[in-house]
C-alpha cells in the first residue's frame, strides 16, 4: 500500500531536502512512496546479457516493477524498537538505544522488504550464484541487514559501520527476507549492484549501481 494518509505524506515531505541533498538531479517522473506491504527492495534480473535492478512492488495489484530512482521506501514509526541487552546485537548500538527495524517476518502494518533473484534462470551463472553487493550507505547512522535463527540469534549479512562493501549471496531463482535496521531517523540512500560469473566462460559480469532510498520516520 502506498502511504496516502495526511500524516505520512507530511512526515515524508519533511525528508525531501535530505533526499535532494543526496540525490542526482531531480527526475521528471513522480516519486512513489511505499510504506506498507511486500516489496522486493532489490530485485535482480539478468536477461539477454543485461542486468536489471528494480523494486518489485507487490503492495499494489497488479504488482509492478519500479525504477529505484523513483521510489521512497518508508520505515514508519511503528518500526521503532530498542536494541536488546544481548552482546550478539552490539552491531545495532548500545542496549536500550532506539533502532528502527523492518522485520524479516511480515508485520502487516509495516513495509516488508525482500531481496530477489527470482528472475534469473538456473544455469546462467557459475554455481547459480549471484552476489548482491551493498557498496555505500549515505545517511544519519548505521544500516544493518540480518537474519535471526529460531531462538533469536542474529546472523549479520550487511553492516554499514564495519566496512563496505558487504555481499549477500543468493542462488538463481531465490527470494530472501531479512531484518533491515536503521539506527536513526532520517533519509538513507543505499548503493547496490549485482555480480556473478557466467557459466559459459567464467567471465565476471557486474551491473551498474542502483540507489535504494529509505525514509525512516521519527
Amino acid at each position: 500500500m502506498r502511504g496516502k494518509t495526511t500524516g505520512l505524506v507530511a512526515a515524508t515531505a519533511a525528508f525531501t531536502a535530505g533526499i535532494l541533498a543526496f540525490s542526482a538531479p531531480a527526475q521528471a517522473s513522480a516519486v512513489t512512496v511505499i510504506s506498507q506491504g511486500h516489496v522486493d527492495a532489490i530485485d535482480v534480473a539478468y536477461e539477454d546479457g543485461e542486468w536489471g535492478i528494480t523494486i518489485h512492488d507487490e503492495s499494489v495489484e497488479p504488482d509492478v516493477e519500479r525504477d529505484p530512482a523513483d521510489v521512497i521506501l518508508v520505515a514508519k514509526r511503528g518500526a521503532k524498537t530498542t536494541v536488546p541487552d544481548d552482546p550478539t546485537y552490539a552491531f545495532l548500538g548500545a542496549p536500550g538505544a532506539r533502532v528502527w527495524v523492518l522485520p524479516e517476518t511480515q508485520d502487516t502494518a509495516l513495509l516488508w522488504p525482500g531481496l530477489s533473484t527470482e528472475e534469473i534462470e538456473p544455469g546462467v551463472f557459475v554455481g547459480d550464484s549471484v552476489q548482491i553487493r551493498f557498496r555505500q550507505v549515505l545517511g544519519p547512522d548505521g544500516v544493518s541487514v540480518f537474519t535471526t535463527d529460531p531462538v533469536g540469534a542474529p546472523t549479520v549479512l550487511v553492516d554499514s559501520e564495519d566496512g563496505l562493501p558487504d555481499a549477500v549471496t543468493l542462488p538463481a531463482g531465490a527470494h530472501l527476507h531479512a531484518n533491515w535496521a536503521f539506527e536513526k531517523a532520517g533519509v538513507y540512500r543505499i548503493k547496490v549492484d549485482a555480480t556473478a560469473r557466467l557459466a559459459a566462460n567464467g567471465t565476471r559480469v557486474t551491473s551498474a549501481p542502483a540507489w535504494i532510498t529509505f525514509a525512516v520516520l521519527s
